[in-house]
């Protein structure tokens, strides 16, 4: 059985999900793939523990603080692949980004492969069901492009300037699945 809980941050209405016990997902109002992972029915209980620690957490962080991933019980519902990438994405630092080649470069190595494809990754990232905790707004193109957010592109150049990233390397996309 899967909880709900809604919070009202900066970037709009936040869909929580829990198991009772972990935080399943983290959804913006309108992103792509919604409520995917959760295929069960929900039941909305905003008393859940879990659910006061993210709020708890989400307040901390829209307030300019740096809140740890750590401080949380995290259960995202995927593949194997998916959660190893979801897991490289929990080490990206607060106000820093990387790129998909570099995360495909470090699934590469974990998997004893010559190479592993961007694209696989930018799945993986894009389908991330705790966004804004495990911060897949920090993934940007090699080149610097702003794309693949499910959240929306104008939401990951909002969290990407509220942690204090560099943004005059960056740049959005003129066209794109991400726009």
């Amino acid at each position: 059985m899967f909880y709900s809980t809604h919070y009202s941050s900066p970037l709009g209405e936040i869909l929580l999900a829990s198991d009772g016990d972990n935080l399943v997902g983290l959804w913006l109002e309108g992103q792509k793939y919604y409520c995917d992972t959760v295929t069960e029915y929900i039941t909305e209980k905003d008393d859940l523990p879990v659910f006061s620690a993210t709020k708890n957490w989400l307040d901390r962080y829209f307030s300019g603080q740096k809140p740890t991933i750590s401080d949380l019980s995290l259960a995202p519902i995927g593949s194997e692949f998916r959660k190893a990438v979801w897991n490289i994405l929990r080490k990206i630092p607060y106000g820093e980004v990387t790129t998909y080649g570099e995360i495909a470069k470090q699934m590469a190595a974990r998997m004893n492969k010559e190479s592993m494809s961007g694209q696989a990754v930018g799945g993986a990232v894009g389908h991330n069901p705790i966004s804004i905790i495990i911060p897949c707004h920090r993934v940007v193109g090699t080149n610097g492009n702003l794309t693949g957010y499910a959240g929306g592109i104008n939401k990951k150049v909002k969290l990407l300037v509220h942690e204090g990233v560099d943004m005059s390397r960056l740049f959005v996309p003129a066209k794109g699945t991400a726009l």
